[in-house]
């Protein structure tokens, strides 16, 4: 989810919630309602904790439509209950049902019977399919030009919104729109997501350095700096810090 409850000693449990490209579903056995937060390409910061202790999914566009009926422009940055998309008796009976289970496994295992009966039929194929096709593209990581030795060398196999609106068959401002329309971000935005989250996983490893978060798709350390000053609010050692805090607080 890219962020976690955090406590400060002496004062309430906040949430800060760094830039993503999907929509999350939150069940928080705490006592707080089921929410959906939408993607964002910025963090975001509450003064109360969101969620404590609970399940989490993450939400593709398809799935978006698929399980809750809606599309995830609606939820782009900002969260909204879970009643609001699939009325109240249905989210309070997936928090009932996940919070029976004694064990994670059998919470899992009635997570995923819910998962597959709420799921609705998909679309025909058509400009949602292809809007779909190129979220999934931008996510992948850039496949960089290497040296006969195999290392990285550098930015030039990045995958840009025109060559991949080229690939496809369209104009950049088809893609654009239809992202307008389905997602809630712009296909630079998205890109420009889905390279930080890739940054923020290469973190998330105790023996992490900053040059192996350079090589998820950035032109230089600079470069880094200014991308996780703007996403994140803090300078990339920062980053490593809470990454490393957030991946213990989950364990």
């Amino acid at each position: 989810m890219g962020g976690l409850p955090g406590r400060a000693r002496g004062t309430e449990p906040r949430t800060r919630m760094l830039p993503l490209n999907a929509a999350t579903l939150i069940v928080d056995f705490a006592g707080g309602d089921p929410i959906v937060t939408g993607p964002r390409s910025a963090v975001t910061l509450s003064s109360r904790a969101l969620w404590r202790h609970g399940v989490a999914v993450g939400l593709t566009p398809a799935g978006m439509s698929a399980l809750l009926g809606t599309p995830m422009r609606e939820v782009a940055g900002t969260t909204v209950p879970l009643a609001d998309l699939l009325g109240a008796a249905r989210a309070e009976e997936l928090t009932g049902r996940l919070m029976e289970p004694a064990g994670w496994q059998a919470r899992f295992g009635v997570l995923e019977r819910w998962l597959a009966a709420a799921q609705r039929p998909a679309p025909a194929a058509g400009s949602d399919g292809l809007v779909m096709h190129a979220w999934h593209r931008l996510q992948q990581p850039p496949a960089w030009p290497r040296e006969p030795d195999g290392r990285p060398r550098g930015p030039g196999g990045r995958l840009t919104v025109e060559a991949l609106a080229g690939e496809l068959g369209v104009s950049r401002r088809y893609l654009e729109l239809g992202f307008r329309r389905l997602v809630g971000l712009t296909p630079k935005t998205v890109a420009r997501v889905a390279r930080f989250q890739r940054a923020v996983h290469a973190l998330s490893h105790p023996s992490a350095t900053l040059a192996g978060a350079v090589a998820c798709g950035y032109a230089d350390q600079p470069h880094l700096t200014r991308e996780v000053r703007t996403m994140a609010g803090m300078t990339p050692k920062q980053l490593f810090a809470f990454v490393q805090d957030t991946a213990r607080l989950a364990h």
